[in-house]
């Protein structure tokens, strides 16, 4: 649904309504002038968009009408057929290509054939043509007669459009020249000239666009925000062919409409989301029910434009920035929004519902929009004057000792720093050296030892839990060592070779440590771990053995 442009020498009494029709029926386009359908007219295929645009400044300046269907676009001007543009075809798969040359030969057979060409869909960074797709969907027994038809055609790969905006070529102003803008199914942004139908620039994006908002005019400096497929919103200028800004959203887009210099943003998680084209976020204002569509509402008299946003309870809502402006409730929900001048009226706002209405509303002329929010701005309280205390003797003789001393302050406190940060290097490796933290300090085998010691004497039980603290490697091959003073304990083994430690799991290993002294003397025992073929160990830990009873563990 689009409107006439406003700038034409005679008034602008038609709209134009894609009308999808029932499933058995073609698409049609609808021209209505007032409430009466003036004509129809078939459409090849369902369309995707629609724009009018002036074409050039020749008198009389009648606009056109472009609409996108598939890969084309359809031009009407007068109301009759005036111009078809069809997408340049993609490259072919050349591996796609070889294989239809040998059907052709009769080098291979069908059910070779689609076993290939599925194996080329599954790896190939190139997408199948529509001809191998349509082959690989028939059963068998229809294989043979879709490739002796086919055989002998040349594999072409199309793509489609999926959405179309207008772009001024070199004025602002609303009665000029304006290039045609679409967004493909290859992830590729087209500018097309608006005489010769010939593509003016390319730009590339990272997925499929879905809504464009562009800005500006061709010659001069343009900015352009495609809303795309992947949940993101990416920004491009005349002179990127890459995106220049990416704006990432927390859900999929429903809608992009900018209003002055910000970019407002619906989403499927029923909110409104406000960015600047730089991608930083101003607001949110969650919506009572699933956004279904959006749309400028400029009202030029008054300088005024909002958003007009269509829900799936049937409510219209109309938003300045943050701020709601007004409430409109509709019988059925609203699939299609679309505000300008219709027939006398500069002010009117045509909407479609989801069960195929067509409703007309004229806004009063001397109708003013009033915030239901309150004022748009900082809150109340932010006017409030707080009570802000004198300013002190001292005050005032720490503020004049700051400005004179300030670098020798600044120096002074970056030496404390340096020296605080030598201090706990130095703790740290106190600490590893004396092992009060029994943390392996290699990257490549990060392990954690906890030890236990019960038991009342002279008859210990010492028991070690070892634990392998990286993501996802596993440890083998490691041996634990003890170091004690033979004349005061005896272990039935000091050495123990350690299973694969799985990554978080803990492993114990038990042994008995006897007391050999009577006269009250105890001793530390020293826990090595190490890998085999190697002096250095990995991990150790220091053990107080009590004297006689009670539990000691580090």
């Amino acid at each position: 649904m689009t409107p006439w442009p406003t700038s034409t020498p005679f008034p602008p009494v038609w709209l134009v309504v894609g009308d999808l029709g029932p499933r058995e029926q073609q698409p049609r386009l609808k021209v209505l002038k007032g409430p009466m359908v003036l004509t129809e007219s078939p459409l090849p295929a369902l369309p995707a968009a629609a724009v009018t645009f002036l074409m050039g400044q020749h008198e009389p300046r009648t606009p056109a009408l472009a609409l996108a269907s598939g890969p084309c676009v359809y031009v009407y001007k007068n109301l009759r057929p005036y111009f078809k543009f069809s997408l340049p075809p993609l490259p072919a798969n050349p591996l796609e290509q070889d294989l239809w040359n040998q059907s052709k030969e009769d080098r291979i057979d069908p059910p070779t054939l689609k076993e290939m060409l599925e194996g080329i869909r599954e790896k190939a960074e190139v997408p199948l043509s529509v001809q191998s797709l349509r082959f690989l969907q028939l059963e068998p027994s229809e294989m043979e007669a879709f490739v002796s038809q086919h055989k002998s055609k040349v594999i072409k790969r199309q793509t489609v459009i999926t959405t179309m905006a207008t772009l001024k070529k070199n004025l602002a102003d609303e009665g000029a020249v304006s290039c045609l803008v679409l967004g493909t199914e290859s992830k590729e942004i087209l500018v097309l000239d608006p005489e010769a139908f010939t593509v003016l620039t390319k730009m590339n994006l990272p997925s499929i666009p879905a809504f464009l908002d562009i800005t500006g005019q061709f010659d001069v400096e343009f900015l352009l925000a495609a809303a795309c497929r992947d949940g993101n919103i990416y920004v491009l200028s005349k002179d990127s062919k890459r995106p220049k800004y990416c704006i990432e959203l927390s859900a999929q887009p429903v809608g992009l409409v900018r209003v002055h210099k910000i970019l407002v943003v619906g989403s499927t998680q029923d909110s409104l989301h406000g960015f600047t084209h730089k991608g930083k976020k101003l607001w949110t204002v969650p919506m009572p029910a699933a956004i279904l569509t959006m749309n400028l509402l400029e009202q030029r008299s008054r300088g005024l434009q909002a958003v007009m946003v269509g829900l799936s309870n049937g409510e219209v809502r109309v938003y300045r920035d943050k701020a709601l402006l007004n409430i409109i409730r509709a019988p059925d929900a609203v699939t299609s929004l679309c505000f300008g001048r219709y027939g006398r009226e500069d002010n009117t706002l045509v909407m479609t519902t989801k069960g195929g209405g067509l409703l007309i509303k004229i806004l009063k002329r001397t109708a003013v929009f009033v915030e239901a929010g309150g004022d748009a701005g900082p809150p109340p309280a932010q006017s409030l004057k707080l009570s802000v205390p004198r300013k002190t003797r001292l005050y005032v003789d720490q503020t004049l000792r700051e400005r004179e001393s300030a670098t020798a302050m600044h120096r002074t406190f970056q030496t404390d720093l340096y020296l605080l940060r030598l201090r706990t290097a130095r703790a740290y490796v106190q600490a590893l050296e004396s092992s009060l933290s029994p943390v392996s300090a290699t990257a490549r085998e990060p392990l954690k030892l906890h030890a236990v010691v019960q038991g009342l004497g002279p008859t210990f039980k010492l028991t070690l839990h070892l634990q392998n603290t990286s993501a996802a490697r596993p440890i083998v091959g490691l041996l634990v060592c003890f170091v004690y003073s033979e004349a005061l304990y005896a272990l039935p083994r000091a050495f123990f070779k350690l299973p694969l430690l799985v990554p978080g799991l803990l492993y114990p290993v038990e042994t008995l440590v006897e007391g050999l002294s009577d006269k009250g003397v105890s001793d530390i025992i020293k826990v090595l771990v190490l890998r085999e073929g190697q002096g250095a160990p990995l991990l150790s830990a220091h053990i107080n053995m009590p004297v006689s009873e009670g539990l000691a563990s580090t």
